[in-house]
């Protein structure tokens, strides 16, 4: 008699992985009543009372409480992602002025309680106007990108940099004082200088007065603002 060795091997694989297939039910429903049993436990449901109809009860529940635990955590990070996307600037990779106020409510609190000094930097370009009269909007964006990518290469993770207004910046320094953001601005400056934006294929320079001071104690965000504005148009004026 011809036997069929390939039908053959099949047929043992195919009985083989039943078998497997089993065990692994097996296994998993052990291991689900191991679950249940000591949820129950948990429940305080005494072992005389532990019926089938109670176990599947219990599963049932627990498989409730698995897909809200799923579905919670999808709500988190839909959150997270929408928070991100509110606090970003529409055009450049940096925090927009909603966001970056609350920051610096949020430095001023922290540098209040702790007396750990912060300091706000704030840049605005000088004739920005005229860098979109001559080059075009698309050149000005440019240099607003590059502008941006410049300061936040070079500060630390713990500063915040953020957009705030067309051609305004600021720059959060926490554990920084006077005279350490006096540092810090000239240091971003010659950074500034030393790069400018391109624009297909044209250099693109961007002239911009600065500013920089402590944060006091007590002061709100809009004082903070003013106070920054005030420095910088005093740097612009004596230049």
């Amino acid at each position: 008699m011809k036997v069929d060795r390939v039908n053959t091997l099949r047929g043992s694989r195919a009985v083989g992985a039943a078998a497997y297939a089993r065990q692994v039910d097996a296994v998993s429903e052990t291991e689900g009543l191991m679950a249940v049993g000591a949820t129950a436990s948990v429940l305080g449901i005494p072992e005389s009372e532990f019926t089938p109809r109670v176990r599947d009860a219990i599963m049932t529940l627990m498989g409730e409480v698995d897909s809200l635990r799923r579905e919670l955590q999808q709500m988190r990070t839909h959150l997270e992602e929408a928070q991100k996307t509110a606090d970003q600037d529409h055009l450049v990779p940096l925090l927009n002025r909603r966001a970056f106020v609350r920051e610096l409510t949020r430095y001023i609190s922290f540098s209040s309680r702790y007396g750990t000094p912060a300091s706000l930097i704030y840049f605005d370009l000088d004739g920005f106007k005229l860098v979109n009269d001559t080059f075009g909007h698309a050149a000005g964006d440019a240099v607003l990108e590059h502008f941006s990518r410049i300061l936040l290469a070079n500060v630390r993770d713990s500063d915040v940099v953020g957009r705030l207004g067309g051609d305004e910046f600021g720059v959060l320094l926490s554990h920084a004082n006077q005279d350490q953001a006096h540092k810090k601005a000239d240091s971003l400056a010659r950074d500034l200088n030393e790069s400018h934006a391109v624009w297909q294929g044209r250099a693109i320079p961007a002239s911009f007065s600065y500013g920089a001071f402590e944060l006091k104690s007590g002061e709100d965000a809009a004082t903070a603002m003013a106070r920054a504005d005030e420095a910088m148009y005093a740097q612009k004026r004596g230049r």
